[in-house]
C-alpha cells in the first residue's frame, strides 16, 4: 500500500488523525527532505525509518521503492509542507506503483492552495492551479495564456520573485486586476493583501516578501 499523506503547511495542529496514524504504521516513509520531516516526526512521537525522495533523485529510486511496496511494505510518502504530487514529488511513485498494481491512496489534509483560494474574497466555484510559473522557457508564452483565463488562477511563488511576478501579470492583464496575495499561511505571521495588482506591487515593493507565497489572481471578465 502507498499511502499519499499531506503534513501541515504550518500550524502543527492541521494534521489528521489518520495521518498520524498512517505514519506511525507505515514501514517506510519517503521524505522529500528527511531533516524537516524528522522535526515533524519528532513532534509527534512518530519513529519510523525514512528514505529521502526528492526531484533530484525520484527517477533513480523509484523501481526499488516499487519493489518494496509489491513485496509488502506499506510505505508513506511526505513532502517538507503540503500534499505530495502538488508541486512537490509524489506523482511519479504514484504512477509506477498503479502501473504496479500496488493500491494507492491519498488522505485528504493540508494544502497552500485551497485556504488561499478560499480566503482570497474571488470567485472559488471554478477555478485553475498553476502552480509555479517557468522560471524562463515559455514564461511569456504561458502569462499570455493566462491573461484570456477566465477562471480564478491560483500561484505558488517565492519571496525572492514574488515582486516580478506581480509586474509580469499587471503587464499582460492590466494593473487593476485583482489578486489576493497570501503569505505564510496558517503560520503565526499569515498574511492576505488583497486588492487590485498595482495594489500588490506597491505594497511588496515597499515591504519585503518573506515566508512563502500563494498568489490568488482573478479570471478575465
Amino acid at each position: 500500500m502507498l499511502y499519499l499523506v499531506p503534513t501541515p503547511v504550518g500550524n502543527m495542529e492541521d494534521i489528521t488523525m489518520r495521518a498520524l496514524r498512517v505514519l506511525r504504521e507505515a514501514d517506510l516513509i519517503l521524505a522529500e527532505d528527511t531533516r524537516t520531516s524528522g522535526l515533524l516526526l519528532k513532534h509527534f512521537d512518530i519513529h519510523r525509518p525514512m528514505l529521502s525522495y526528492h526531484k533530484f533523485n525520484e527517477h533513480h529510486t523509484v523501481a526499488n521503492i516499487v519493489e518494496r511496496l509489491r513485496g509488502g511494505e506499506t510505505i508513506a510518502v511526505v513532502s517538507d509542507a503540503g500534499t505530495p504530487g502538488i508541486s512537490d514529488p509524489g506523482f511519479l511513485v504514484a504512477r509506477e506503483a498503479i502501473r504496479a498494481g500496488v493500491e494507492v491512496s491519498c488522505l485528504p489534509g493540508a494544502t497552500a492552495a485551497i485556504p488561499a483560494l478560499v480566503m482570497s474574497g474571488l470567485p472559488c466555484d471554478k477555478f485553475c492551479f498553476e502552480g509555479f510559473l517557468p522560471q524562463k522557457k515559455g514564461r511569456q508564452t504561458r502569462l499570455a495564456f493566462l491573461a484570456e483565463e477566465t477562471r480564478t488562477m491560483v500561484l505558488y511563488e517565492s519571496p525572492h520573485r514574488v515582486v516580478k511576478t506581480l509586474q509580469q501579470l499587471a503587464e499582460v492583464m492590466g494593473a487593476d486586476r485583482q489578486v489576493a496575495v497570501c503569505r505564510e499561511i496558517s503560520k503565526i505571521y499569515e498574511q492576505i493583501v488583497r486588492g487590485s495588482l498595482q495594489d500588490a506591487i506597491t505594497h511588496f515593493s515597499e515591504h519585503e516578501p518573506k515566508g512563502e507565497f500563494v498568489i490568488v489572481v482573478s479570471g478575465k471578465d
